[in-house]
C-alpha cells in the first residue's frame, strides 16, 4: 500500500514539474518574443534618426557651400574694382 501510494505522490510530483516546465518555457518564448519586437522598434526609430541626421546635415553643407561661393563672389568682385 505504501509504494503503491509512493508511487501516486511521484507521478503527481512529475506532473506538476511537467506543467512548470511546459508554462515557464511559454513564458519565456513570450518574453523573447517582446524583446525581439521591442528591438525591431528601436532599430526602426534609430533608422528614422538617423535619416533625419542625414538629411540635416546635406542641408547645412548646401547651405554652407551657398555661402562660400557667395563670399568667393563678394572677394572676386572687391579684387576686380
Amino acid at each position: 500500500m505504501r509504494k503503491i501510494v509512493l508511487a501516486a505522490a511521484v507521478a503527481g510530483a512529475a506532473l506538476t514539474l511537467s506543467a512548470c516546465s511546459e508554462g515557464t518555457e511559454e513564458a519565456a518564448d513570450e518574453a523573447v518574443e517582446g524583446a525581439m519586437a521591442d528591438a525591431e522598434a528601436n532599430m526602426e526609430a534609430m533608422e528614422e534618426g538617423v535619416e533625419e541626421a542625414v538629411a540635416d546635415a546635406e542641408g547645412a553643407m548646401e547651405e554652407a557651400a551657398d555661402a562660400v561661393e557667395e563670399a568667393a563672389e563678394e572677394v572676386a568682385e572687391e579684387a576686380g574694382e
